[in-house]
């Protein structure tokens, strides 16, 4: 009976009926929605369902496997929590997006064909931009149109991409692309551009901080992740994803480290994190692939337990700079703690999620004896210890006392962050339910003592230099440049340049075209008759002998019948005939 049931669809049917429940039923409501998906998610057998005809090809609506099961318990799971978080929320604009991205999430996640992936695909983009538009402030209103503009170029390359194959191949499926060619190429960068892979990354750290205390949360999921879904489909063992990969985590770290604003160093983090899947993806075996899959279901918990606590400061001070916050360790020490946690999985701290996903892709890279791959991912394994297991917390909650004392947070807030907490620690020390739900069948421990103890000198070597090089840390009210400058300036320049290039180019073409030479035409329209017939007839009276004074009567006599428009049958038959011949010299 399940097989009968779209995922997707329980959401987005959700949304169409949440406006018509009223009070504390509708936050209840929109809380049992994913919890139900999670169930029919649970319960689907392995198989192809749902498929459609159009224009004479088949479209399947869902497709299940393992690998879709794992990101659909894994979206479903966070969406459950959220709602838990944004419980005191009452605001449809909100709840109504947000329902409608999460759904077109698990659209992609379980489409069959590539036309299905296209059209949720596209879904996701336009809803997760009002996410961000329902903050209601001008910095979210431009950063809005700025993310949605760059989507929809991603939305393009992937269209065009997927156009080319089918016409190429003559199919839909969506599959491993096996042959790198222009089709696949395209579709590779469609799908790189929503993993925020650089240059084409500034998108998120630009939109996802200027969202809504919840919508940041639901933000940082499901756009990447669905990215990094779609890479492990179709692209494992394209090796230029390792390069993009190590370029992504050192990247990320940069930037976190330079940032001022809390949230925008959590994006930043994203990038660095999402990294390590795209390598994962990159390298292509079963054991990167696995921990591939297995880092982007814990990422998604601890890193939505960070948007969590960052939400929640925010949420009571008003304030997102870490230049503006400070010692709010003494009244809001439930969101620190939670914090905390979720910074320690990030970090793959030992007994923490990220310990028992992370170390899997950098053992992949061993396995294959990708040496310069490994170094780059321990470096950043270093490198997020740095931004967000230290300084995230370390900048919010301590640092210098702000005089802030704002209470902690409401009671739905810390519940969701204690679930997350919870699962964040339940799979660092127990991760067997977890590697029982991926692609493939795990032979991997993480509790090696060699690799605990190599950890844990690696995350005490950071937390050393942090503090050592905390004076060079602090952060000022700075603004640092990223490629998003190129185009906000450029789009800027370009505007200038079309309006003043384009408005005197019109100007210029109406005053020439419009006032001058249709003047022009149209004083030689009125006037050639008379000039052409007079000069003609002119010389025919002089040829005749005619004198001066008779030539000159005959004139004025010729130009007021003219001007008046009759003139003598044989003259307008001559005019006739000269012009008829004229017509024909240029016929």
């Amino acid at each position: 009976m399940t097989d009968r049931i779209l995922p997707a669809g329980i959401l987005i049917l959700g949304s169409f009926i949440l406006p018509f429940i009223h009070g504390k039923k509708k936050n209840i409501f929109i809380i049992l929605l994913p919890a139900i998906t999670f169930y029919i998610i649970w319960k689907l057998e392995p198989g192809t369902y749902l498929q459609v005809k159009f224009f004479g090809s088949h479209l399947t609506l869902l497709r299940v496997d393992k690998l879709s099961k794992v990101f659909g318990y894994i979206f479903s799971l966070n969406a459950f929590v959220a709602f838990i978080y944004s419980y005191w929320l009452d605001d449809d604009f909100q709840h109504i997006s947000a329902l409608l991205y999460i759904g077109s999430s698990l659209g992609v996640v379980f489409a069959g064909d590539l036309l299905t992936l296209y059209f949720f695909w596209e879904g996701m983009a336009v809803f997760s931009t009002f996410l961000i538009l329902a903050r209601r402030t001008e910095k979210s209103k431009s950063a809005g149109m700025r993310y949605i503009m760059v989507h929809i170029f991603g939305g393009l390359c992937l269209l065009a991409g997927i156009v080319m194959y089918i016409q190429q191949t003559g199919s839909m499926e969506f599959n491993y692309f096996s042959e790198a060619n222009t089709a696949t190429w395209l579709i590779l960068l469609g799908f790189l551009v929503n993993a925020a892979a650089p240059p084409i990354s500034a998108w998120l750290p630009d939109a996802y901080p200027e969202s809504t205390v919840t919508g940041g949360i639901i933000l940082s999921a499901y756009t990447t992740k669905t990215a990094v879904y779609t890479l492990v489909r179709g692209f494992p063992g394209w090796n230029i994803l390792i390069i993009v990969g190590c370029i992504m985590t050192i990247y990320g770290i940069i930037y976190a480290l330079l940032e001022n604003d809390m949230r925008r160093i959590l994006a930043y983090s994203i990038i660095n994190q999402v990294g390590f899947m795209v390598c994962g993806v990159g390298i292509g075996t079963q054991l990167a692939i696995n921990g591939t899959v297995s880092h982007a279901f814990c990422h998604i918990i601890y890193k939505a337990l960070l948007w969590m606590s960052a939400g929640a400061v925010l949420y009571m001070t008003g304030r997102s700079k870490c230049t503006d916050l400070g010692g709010l360790y003494k009244t809001m020490p439930l969101t620190l703690l939670f914090g905390g946690i979720g910074a320690l999985s990030i970090s793959a701290f030992p007994a923490t999620s990220g310990f028992t996903s992370k170390s899997m892709i950098i053992e992949g890279a061993v396995h294959e004896h990708m040496v310069w791959a490994w170094l780059v991912l321990q470096v950043a394994s270093a490198g997020v210890f740095l931004h967000a297991g230290i300084k995230f917390p370390y900048f919010v909650f301590f640092a210098k006392d702000s005089g802030l004392r704002p209470g902690e947070t409401n009671k739905s807030m810390l519940i969701a962050m204690g679930i997350m907490s919870f699962i964040c620690i339940f799979l660092g020390v127990y991760p067997k339910p977890l590697y029982n739900v991926l692609p493939y069948e795990v032979h991997y421990n993480a509790y090696h003592l060699w690799h605990v103890i190599t950890q844990l000198q690696l995350l005490m070597f950071s937390a050393l230099v942090f503090f050592l090089f905390l004076p060079l840390l602090k952060r000022t009210e700075t603004i640092s440049i990223d490629t998003d400058w190129f185009y906000r300036k450029g789009g800027v320049i370009f505007y200038r340049l079309m309006d003043k290039g384009l408005n005197t180019l019109n100007d210029l073409c109406e005053e020439v075209f419009a006032k001058r030479l249709v003047g022009y035409i149209r004083d030689i329209t009125i006037s050639a008759p008379e000039k052409t017939t007079t000069t003609l007839m002119m010389a025919v009276w002089k040829a005749k002998g005619l004198p001066g004074e008779k030539v000159n009567q005959r004139k004025e006599f010729l130009n007021n019948g003219i001007r008046r428009g009759a003139l003598p049958i044989g003259i307008s038959a001559v005019m006739a005939v000269i012009f008829l011949v004229v017509i024909s010299l240029f016929l």
